[in-house]
């Protein structure tokens, strides 16, 4: 009895560890989204921007869940990217986000999974939305 309370502890402690790492990552990327011209042209809500993102991102980033070590390290280099233009030294954040992604190729393939994920998301919202508005027009 006494191990199961330790493993339900323990697994607990684990599991909102790497839920903190992709609540980062979601913040980090509404404040992207709450900045992003585009999202305020298209009326789309952008809490739906930032879980659509996290979930297409998410896919080819390293590791299967959020608790695993690889995935929480990958949203802490992904959240470390988004927020580099908030760096007091750019240069130095650069520099470490190439070694945390382990290489300048690396972190330009995380860079290009982040941005066509927002474009992909970006495009499936707005389609969606208009084709919402064309089911609804043909009701009336």
């Amino acid at each position: 009895m006494r191990n199961a309370k330790l493993i339900l502890a323990i697994t607990t402690i684990i599991t909102m560890t790497g839920c903190a790492e992709k609540g980062e990552y979601e913040q980090a990327i509404l404040a992207q989204m709450q900045k992003d011209k585009d999202i305020k042209d298209y009326n789309i809500a952008p809490e739906k921007m930032v879980e659509c993102v996290v979930v297409t991102s998410s896919k080819d980033m390293p590791g299967m869940i959020p608790v695993d070590p690889q995935r929480r390290q990958a949203y802490i280099n992904y959240t470390k990217m988004l927020k580099l233009n908030e760096s007091e030294d750019p240069k130095k954040t650069l520099e470490d986000l190439r070694n945390a992604f382990g290489s300048p190729k690396a972190l330009a393939e995380a860079h290009a999974n982040y941005a066509e994920s927002v474009v992909e998301c970006m495009s499936g919202l707005v389609t969606g939305e208009e084709e919402g508005l064309k089911i609804g027009d043909k009701k009336q």
